[in-house]
């Protein structure tokens, strides 16, 4: 007992000093123009809140995020001049920030009209607050109106308000329809390079942004550029090499703010706030691209060094707690088995972290506690199953596939090591078939099937063989292999979050195929002889 307890203490430091190594303060040396920011998108959502539902925050909650923006950005954005029961332009004076206020225009005529009317009656009552008007958002892109149409509304507007209008779309729409331009006072160009059909990377992506604005200045001789949008999420599936990563926010949006100072451009940075309800569009990435989390907590500092995982101790903690619990488990006999359970219990750390703070509606939170759940479970008999093995005591008789799938047609899910490992081979070939045929908006599951990859290696380590294998073992593991492999492929070789990801899947269906393989090689030497 007291070797057990020494040996869980070493590990418990250890552990914390592996969580805290990627955690250390980070981008110090990239820096940005002292003072604040020039203008940031503003939309003050709480996490339970959304347009899609009509569920607007009130005056006082707006007053609020104003008060917060107003000490690191000169201006806000805004997109709709309808939603809401407040009067932005009065809360933006009030506040000290200067206003670019958007009229949103789609396909709705009638909604349009109403925008519009809304939006100049906002500008006349606060023309020195709001400093621009924009009509019309990315419209082109969505082809919600034609370029006659949009020509139409933006020329309303220009001859209504005294503001400079503006018309915002990417880069591409701007080229594909330039008879755009001659008809507002500010050419803005959206940039996300994250979202782009050939994703760049942070470094990339600055110098691409020179290379845009140079062109626009040489397409667009005697207009304003500004660039309306651009930003980075914080969190969500990797895209080629475009990594969404707390510190690549914070490097992306230091070196976009030094570019834009040298080369004199106005901008806006997407966004102040996180917003939770894009998650039903565009993933957790679409929900992580705020400077604030939806707690109105800043992630990072304009200068200075930038932790990844601010709450990674809590989370080491977590881990040397499982650890410790899943060694006790075994009543610390076997001193083999300490590095294992603080393995598992460092995993199982893993994917809370991965997990729970991305709990965005109630489907996701049933699903975290089913599957943290249950991982838990299978932390503990992959444990026993390794101190059976290492003491040479005999496995109980494996309980087969169609016992487990007959199981679940009862609408029961038995809690033994083989029925929940077949159970995640089946979730993670399911998880590989949508990032196949839907998966843009999906991240790397790993957080979701750690113990399983752990459990799988674990078979190797303890060389627990895979036996009475049913043809249902050997199809599921063939499948998930392959679907991994395309899977790798269609990600590409700069995509190392599903390069991980998908040779940790191979990994989980590797001691099936190579039992099976096994076999095969039996049969071919016994007929031989």
């Amino acid at each position: 007992m007291k070797k057990g307890i020494i040996g869980c203490v070493l590990l418990s430091i250890l552990g914390v000093l592996m969580w805290s190594l990627p955690n250390k303060p980070q981008a110090a040396d990239v820096t940005m123009p002292a003072g604040k920011v020039n203008s940031v998108s503003f939309a003050s959502y709480r996490a339970w809140q959304s347009p899609e539902t009509k569920d607007y925050p009130d005056a006082a909650q707006v007053a609020g995020d104003l008060k917060l923006v107003a000490g690191l950005s000169n201006g806000i954005r805004t997109y709709s001049s309808l939603e809401g029961n407040y009067d932005i332009g009065a809360l933006a004076k009030q506040a000290g920030v200067k206003l670019w206020l958007g009229i949103w225009l789609d396909g709705n005529m009638k909604d349009n009209e109403r925008e519009i009317a809304a939006g100049i009656a906002e500008a006349n009552a606060h023309p020195n607050t709001i400093t621009r008007v924009i009509v019309g958002n990315e419209v082109l892109l969505r082809r919600d109106l034609s370029a006659d149409q949009l020509i139409s509304y933006i020329d309303y507007v220009h001859a209504r308000v005294k503001q400079p209008v503006a018309y915002a779309d990417v880069s591409d729409f701007w080229r594909q329809f330039p008879q755009i331009a001659p008809h507002v006072d500010v050419v803005m160009i959206h940039f996300l390079p994250y979202w782009e059909d050939k994703p760049l990377s942070v470094d990339k992506a600055i110098a691409q942004i020179k290379t845009t604005i140079d062109g626009f200045k040489y397409m667009f001789p005697g207009k304003t550029i500004s660039i309306g949008e651009t930003g980075w999420p914080s969190r969500g599936r990797w895209r080629d090499d475009a990594a969404p990563s707390r510190v690549n926010e914070a490097v992306y949006l230091r070196k976009f703010v030094t570019l834009a100072d040298q080369e004199h451009v106005d901008y806006n940075l997407i966004e102040a706030f996180d917003q939770v309800w894009k998650y039903q569009d565009e993933g957790v990435a679409g929900a992580n691209w705020g400077i604030w989390n939806a707690n109105r907590i800043q992630k990072f500092p304009l200068n200075g060094g930038v932790v990844e995982h601010p709450s990674w101790p809590w989370y080491a903690v977590l881990g040397a707690l499982c650890g410790s619990l899943l060694y006790a488990s075994v009543g610390f006999r076997n001193p083999r088995l300490a590095v294992p359970a603080f393995a598992l219990g460092n995993a199982y750390a893993i994917a809370c972290n991965g997990t729970l703070p991305l709990l965005y509606d109630h489907w996701q939170l049933i699903d975290a506690i089913i599957n943290l759940s249950l991982q838990a479970i299978f932390a503990y008999l992959v444990l026993q199953r390794a101190d059976t093995i290492l003491a040479g005591k005999m496995l109980p008789p494996r309980i087969s596939a169609a016992d487990t799938m007959a199981a679940l047609r009862r609408g029961r899910i038995m809690f033994n090591y083989d029925s929940l490992s077949f159970l995640f081979l089946i979730s993670a070939t399911i998880f590989e078939f949508m990032l196949i045929f839907d998966g843009r908006y999906r991240d790397a599951p790993m957080p979701v099937f750690i113990i399983p990859v752990l459990a799988a290696a674990f078979r190797f380590w303890l060389k627990d063989k895979p036996k009475n294998l049913a043809w249902e073992d050997i199809v599921l593991a063939n499948t998930l292999a392959l679907a991994a492999i395309v899977n790798a492929v269609m990600e590409g070789a700069n995509n190392l979050d599903f390069i991980t990801w998908n040779a940790a899947a191979i990994l989980m269906a590797a001691p099936i195929i190579m039992a099976t393989e096994g076999k095969r090689g039996v049969r071919k030497v016994s007929r031989r002889t």
